[in-house]
């Protein structure tokens, strides 16, 4: 059976391309036919499709080194069931400006993903101060606007797939901009997922506490710290349930089946309301040749 993964689209997206090297790398790991993928409207749309066994795994946005973490991937994961993050990618994004018109002074609407117009901010603040941005459900979505003084920012990849010139290049605020993704699997998944020993792993853990008064959150970090385990990301998020409450999401460099966290979970059990083990993982990294094919590395 054909491995099936559920990706943000339309075809175009970063994250196709992060699907598309995981699926190259996963290929040559595993001597088996290439995967299926599969476009999404929204990335709560992968995850679920996940969750409710439509497809094998999702590859979903979870943190950028600019504009920081997708929100929506952690909410996700908090709430739905059947969830378990197998493996990360980390792909490096280099942003261009798409337009009709060959003068910027022309440009008055700018269309793309939230992230990425925050991931260009300044660059837009410099070029185009007065044109009004406007949010898209992803970069290539984007593209269906451009025309007029519409202008929309994609990746490269995309614009070439739809024939699209490009105005401006390499126009994210950082040169060495790069999102990094999940790989999300169902936890009872007979999903081979190749493990490459020579990588630091991960473990990413969610928990929201019994009450908000003063040191509730120094109980559960305290935990890590006596144990010299290093939290790589500690992050909230509103629970949704009243203002002032959070769930909090933390990776730790320690793997989970590893000893010296067996006592750490069930510490955290003890000084947590609700917790949730996420999943333990490495973080391939992502080349992209000068034709824009991702390759996992």
């Amino acid at each position: 059976m054909t491995l099936s993964i559920a990706h943000l689209g339309p075809i175009g997206t970063y994250a196709e391309q992060a699907a598309l090297a995981y699926a190259q790398w996963w290929s040559g790991q595993t001597l088996q036919a290439a995967p299926q993928l599969i476009p999404f409207s929204s990335i709560a749309q992968t995850l679920h499709a996940v969750a409710e066994e439509r497809v094998d795994i999702a590859i979903a946005p979870v943190e950028n080194s600019i504009e920081g973490s997708v929100t929506m991937t952690l909410d996700t994961l908090w709430r739905v069931d059947n969830l378990k993050i197998r493996q990360a990618i980390a792909l490096p994004i280099d942003h261009v400006l798409v337009a009709q018109s060959e003068d910027l002074s022309a440009i008055a609407h700018i269309y793309s993903h939230p992230q990425a117009l925050g991931q260009c901010q300044r660059w837009l603040q410099q070029n185009l101060p007065d044109a009004e941005l406007i949010p898209t459900n992803s970069t290539t979505e984007a593209l269906k606007y451009i025309g007029g003084r519409a202008a929309a920012i994609s990746s490269e990849r995309a614009a070439q797939l739809y024939d699209f010139p490009i105005l401006a290049r390499s126009i994210q605020d950082y040169p060495d901009n790069t999102t990094r993704f999940l790989v999300v699997s169902r936890p009872d998944a007979s999903v081979i997922i190749p493990t490459v020993r020579e990588l630091p792993v991960y473990t990413s853990l969610a928990f929201s506490l019994v009450r908000n008064s003063p040191g509730a959150l120094v109980k559960p970090l305290q935990i890590f710290a006596e144990r010299h385990i290093n939290l790589s990301r500690i992050e909230s998020r509103p629970s949704k349930r009243s203002p002032g409450d959070y769930v909090f999401f933390v990776d730790a460099e320690v793997g989970l089946d590893t000893k010296p966290f067996e006592p750490v979970l069930r510490l955290l059990e003890d000084n947590t309301e609700s917790l949730k083990v996420l999943g333990y993982y490495s973080i391939l990294q992502i080349t992209l040749p000068s034709n824009s094919i991702a390759q996992a590395v």
